[in-house]
């Protein structure tokens, strides 16, 4: 049977409170000082983990601390810093870009628009919802491989959809005002309970409002 839309809605605001209860003060997981290094890690951390982008920053940001001096770097310095994640080459080429742009075209300041953050190198969506929620405290939605797979699971959209139509999905049923946490604690979810091949969902606080417990994954 269809679940209502205000069902929907309810369920998401139940699970939302439980896993903020379960996951107190989760903010972002990548390290920085400003939103500029914020951006720089999430444009690297696209296909990578947290914990390797954590790695490889702290040299990249004592050598290039903001945009100014990032978007006169040489090539192959950024390439050798940060050559141990994934797409090396190409992540390189596009914080460049991304900080020369930001120095002509925004002042030297990052963005704080969807619309803006788009228009950067290596930033889609789901890079700038990553913006918009933790650097300058705007709703967004980031449709992550964890979020992908738990939205799946708890019947908010489906699997084989992009990321972006995901988002759209869950813009109707979640309330604005959760959009940003809603994100963060299910990523938090999905990496400490909720994992892709063995849900541990014996384990599980949200249990009774997943469709998904008496089905196997």
């Amino acid at each position: 049977m269809r679940e209502a839309l205000k069902k929907k809605t309810e369920r998401a605001l139940a699970i939302f409170n439980e896993l903020d209860r379960l996951y107190p003060d989760v903010s972002t997981f990548l390290d920085h000082q400003s939103s500029f290094q914020l951006l720089v890690a999430v444009i690297l951390s696209a296909q990578c983990t947290d914990e390797r982008v954590n790695m490889v920053t702290p040299g990249l940001f004592s050598a290039y601390p903001d945009a100014l001096s990032l978007s006169k770097a040489d090539h192959f310095h950024v390439e050798k810093l940060i050559g141990s994640i994934n797409y090396f080459r190409s992540k390189s080429a596009n914080i460049i870009k991304t900080a020369t742009l930001i120095m002509t075209h925004f002042n030297g300041d990052v963005p704080s628009t969807l619309d803006e953050l788009i228009t950067l190198p290596g930033v889609g969506r789901k890079t700038a919802n990553v913006m918009l929620g933790q650097a300058f405290g705007q709703p967004g939605i980031t449709v992550d491989t964890h979020v992908r797979r738990l939205v799946h699971r708890m019947g908010f959209s489906k699997k084989e959809k992009t990321a972006d139509a995901i988002e759209f999905d869950l813009m109707k049923v979640w309330p604005k005002n959760i959009w940003t946490d809603m994100s963060t604690v299910l990523i938090m979810h999905g990496r400490q309970i909720c994992n892709a091949r063995s849900p541990k969902c014996d384990q599980c606080a949200i249990i009774d409002h997943c469709p998904a417990k008496d089905v196997t994954p």
